[in-house]
């Protein structure tokens, strides 16, 4: 049975985000009434504020896709801050919803939830098979934490309450702060200002070897309100393009869709994180979803965004 989102309110926590903001749009299109709170009105690790928000606002649906995220060196260096930050709000929001009898609640997880070395591509069953990556543990580990915590109460208490797990996203909204950002927003920043000062070499971190898979925000959301309506499961489902790619190669896609015409060099000092990271999409796509956006587009428009918006951004 189609879970129905018309005349609904749905509560999208981290609104402003990459993921919340293609969220937000991709509701315009269901007919429901969409509510938001930003973080000076409301801060998620507060457990009593939470209630209180939840009992007067009284969602109907939560899209859990607020969290303090990072790139490697972000990770890297405030461990204890991406633990704890993503511990505390899950658990406030997902304890709140079932408080106010919330009919459905989709929590948002990360790629980085697999071992390091899990078997390629990544089926949903791979999680806690083995040691995770070391540069990002502390972020997945949260996550894995809100996996179990929607498991818990879905067992204990048979409320509907779903987790996805997308795979590297990019598009409008990203964080292109060299100091906290991932790869996409980092590679274009770095390929923009390379050509603007007219360098002659752009450097990316490590071998270029490693292998990733992306996807694009807007995608993302049509995936996620498409398991909202047709999902109703234990398990996560894994949400991705099933196509990856060596962050040489996308450093050099990158650097044509910029116009940087310079060389490519790597910093093999840095590290590389997890070899590989493609997610199997079988289950995403037997429930008849598949991605719209290629990456070459997708790109694009991300591009669009960074050159749009470059002028507001934290140096």
């Amino acid at each position: 049975m189609v879970f129905e989102l018309k005349g609904k309110r749905v509560f999208v926590a981290g609104h402003r985000g990459m993921v919340g903001s293609a969220v937000v749009r991709r509701l315009a299109r269901e007919e429901c009434a969409v509510l938001t709170a930003a973080r000076q009105e409301l801060d998620l690790k507060d457990q009593s504020a939470v209630r209180k928000w939840m009992a007067d606002e009284k969602p109907h649906v939560v899209v859990l896709a607020a969290a303090k995220v990072g790139g490697i060196l972000a990770n890297d260096t405030y461990p204890a801050d991406f633990l704890y930050d993503n511990l505390m709000i899950e658990s406030n929001v997902i304890e709140a919803a079932f408080r106010q009898n919330v009919e459905k609640l989709l929590f948002l997880g990360s790629s980085c939830i697999y071992p390091k070395l899990a078997p390629q591509p990544i089926p949903e069953d791979a999680l806690l098979t083995g040691p995770l990556e070391p540069t990002n543990e502390w972020y997945a580990i949260a996550k894995i934490a809100g996996i179990k915590l929607c498991q818990a109460y879905r067992r204990q208490h048979g409320v509907d309450y779903i987790s996805a797990m997308p795979t590297n996203l990019y598009g409008p909204g990203d964080n292109y702060n060299l100091k906290s950002s991932h790869v996409i927003p980092a590679l274009i920043r770095k390929a923009h200002e390379a050509k603007l000062g007219g360098a002659d070499f752009m450097e990316i971190w490590g071998s270029g070897a490693p292998m990733r898979e992306f996807l694009h925000a807007d995608d993302c959301a049509d995936a996620l309100i498409h398991l909202l309506k047709v999902y109703s499961g234990d398990d996560h489902v894994n949400v991705g393009s099933g196509e990856d790619m060596t962050i040489e190669t996308l450093a050099h896609l990158i650097m044509d869709v910029v116009g940087f015409e310079g060389e490519l060099v790597k910093d093999l000092s840095k590290p590389d994180g997890t070899p590989r990271k493609l997610m199997q999409a079988d289950r995403l796509r037997e429930l008849g979803w598949a991605p719209k956006i290629g990456l070459r587009k997708g790109l694009e428009d991300a591009y669009r965004w960074f050159v749009d918006h470059n002028a507001q951004m934290n140096a």
